[in-house]
């Protein structure tokens, strides 16, 4: 690599890595913590190379590229950003940096960039127009998913394509839809946003077409169109002419899966994938759920006014752990509610969990999820699983793991329904009696749990639970109600389940059991019943 770079940063660490590392491969370099003084040696004709930061101590290196724009046509600039959002990237392509980094960058990474950048020739840019400041855009974030999306976005705007915009509910479908038209050359024209129901009749089409004409048209959730829509939707689109709208797409739904079922059309298909957008869903990206949190807060506090809130550790542990169903939309949503309800500037973890527990409380309906399938809701609980190893494989025996966390509430609830009536729990579930007493002791007396005691005084009875908290299966053993005597109850293997410890105080000759869990005290107090039991 050889030249002169010219590196601009406020971070005197990068300043130094960067010099050293550019020196190292061949090449000059300069470097400032100011914007002035970067400037002054771009006009004096220096460098080969600008490496700048955006926010600097005494101005912004996008509003920069303009101007270095004009002073040296023919200079790359490459931008690094700690300002991680789609605006930067857009900014940044729009001023046509060469590239655009967001910080913490991969050096390696950066020096193939800079060596790309001193080998290519750059023509001259257009003047850039001022661009509306969209500061609403909830799209932030540092993960490599996301700003990979923001650069595709950027590449994808003025270019003469339909766009499919895809990904789960409240991802942000529709912010990247608007993000584009409103940095794109038909910002100054229509945005239309149409159902199925707007291309009804001879009219609907060519409504629709003269309201967006020239400006962006976005069919909204287009896998939800029947077959006469898709049909009508194929008609306009062969009609359209040079002075037609650019259209963009978003579906929630896989449109794949769809042309393999024969519900939506493959030439319909065709027309509308030109470039496809895959907006990650939350729990994809879950190191920027802090960064999103912050955004979102101080959002409201501009938008809203009243003091500066913040979350908690806690609460910034919990809310990065949340799976999110209803993403990005549903974070905001929390959080905008609870910089209303909460009294204090730092929201608290208890907070966010309550508010969570009235939305679910109230959005879904006891033992229902409409519109999820069983086989979705096991591939949603399955891919959060895997999401929570951070991209590394699961330990062996993922597929016993799953059986056995399946059978567990299966039968459970099956006993449940069938008020423990075995007999009646086998039938329901298809399998031999024996089998599903087989598995009770398989699911639910597993040797490496400590055992755990309930008793039941009301109706003067000790259960004896192994297996978790959940207490639906056990083993019982009834007496007659005479609290105040003693008991002796024991387990049929004392060497698993317990020991037998000295008479509870009162219990007169009949000596009383305590189960212990193995730790550092009694995992349950003793019983009063009368005479002797075996389990």
């Amino acid at each position: 690599m050889d030249g002169t770079v010219l590196v601009a940063d406020d971070d005197r660490t990068i300043r130094t890595v960067l010099t050293q590392a550019l020196t190292r491969a061949g090449c000059k370099v300069h470097a400032t913590s100011s914007l002035m003084t970067l400037m002054r040696w771009v006009e004096e004709g220096k460098g080969d190379l600008v490496i700048s930061d955006v926010i600097m101590p005494d101005g912004n290196g996008l509003q920069a590229l303009p101007q270095i724009a004009r002073l040296r046509p023919g200079l790359p600039v490459i931008v690094i950003s700690a300002q991680n959002t789609i605006m930067t990237a857009i900014q940044a392509a729009e001023a046509e940096a060469f590239d655009y980094l967001p910080k913490p960058f991969d050096l390696p990474d950066l020096m193939k960039r800079s060596a790309r950048a001193l080998e290519q020739k750059r023509v001259a840019p257009k003047p850039a127009e001022p661009r509306p400041v969209v500061e609403e855009l909830p799209l932030v974030g540092r993960t490599p998913a996301m700003q990979a999306l923001y650069r595709l976005v950027a590449r994808v705007m003025n270019a003469d394509l339909p766009v499919l915009i895809t990904g789960e509910s409240g991802t942000g479908k529709s912010l990247i839809a608007r993000a584009i038209h409103d940095f794109s050359d038909r910002r100054a024209q229509p945005f239309v946003v149409a159902q199925a129901a707007d291309l009804a009749g001879v009219e609907g089409i060519s409504t629709l077409l003269a309201r967006s004409k020239g400006g962006s048209l976005v069919l909204d959730e287009v896998a939800d169109f029947d077959a006469d829509a898709q049909a009508r939707l194929v008609r306009m689109l062969d009609v359209m002419g040079e002075q037609g709208p650019r259209i963009m797409s978003t579906s929630q739904a896989d449109l794949t899966a769809r042309l393999e079922s024969g519900s939506f059309r493959k030439d319909l298909y065709y027309r509308l994938s030109g470039v496809t957008l895959a907006v990650p869903a939350l729990r994809e990206r879950v190191d920027d759920i802090p960064l999103l949190a912050e955004h979102v807060l101080a959002r409201g506090e501009r938008e809203m006014g009243g003091a500066a809130r913040a979350l908690s550790a806690e609460a910034k542990a919990f809310v990065r752990a949340h799976p999110w169903p209803g993403n990005v939309r549903q974070l905001e949503n929390t959080l905008r509610r609870l910089m209303v309800t909460s009294s204090e500037p730092e929201i608290a973890r208890a907070e966010i969990e309550a508010a969570l527990g009235q939305v679910q409380a109230s959005a879904v309906p006891p033992g229902a999820m409409e519109g999820e399938k069983l086989a979705q809701s096991v591939a949603r609980h399955l891919r959060r699983y895997f999401d929570l190893h951070g991209g590394q494989l699961p330990p062996p025996g993922v597929y016993d793991r799953v059986l056995r966390e399946m059978e567990i509430p299966l039968i459970e609830i099956a006993l449940d329904a069938t008020a423990g009536n075995q007999a009646k729990c086998a039938d329901l579930l298809g399998i031999n009696r024996n089998t599903l007493r087989k598995k009770i002791t398989e699911l639910r007396y597993p040797r490496d749990t400590p055992p755990q005691v309930d008793v039941n005084q009301p109706q003067a009875c000790v259960r004896f639970a192994r297996g978790g908290t959940d207490t639906s299966l056990w083993r019982e053993w009834h007496g007659p109600p005479a609290f105040g005597g003693g008991c002796g109850v024991k387990f049929l293997s004392q060497r698993d389940m317990g020991e037998v410890v000295s008479p509870a105080p009162g219990a007169g000759d009949a000596g009383c059991l305590q189960l212990w869990s193995g730790v550092s005290g009694p995992a349950s107090g003793g019983c009063h019943l009368p005479g002797h039991g075996s389990l």
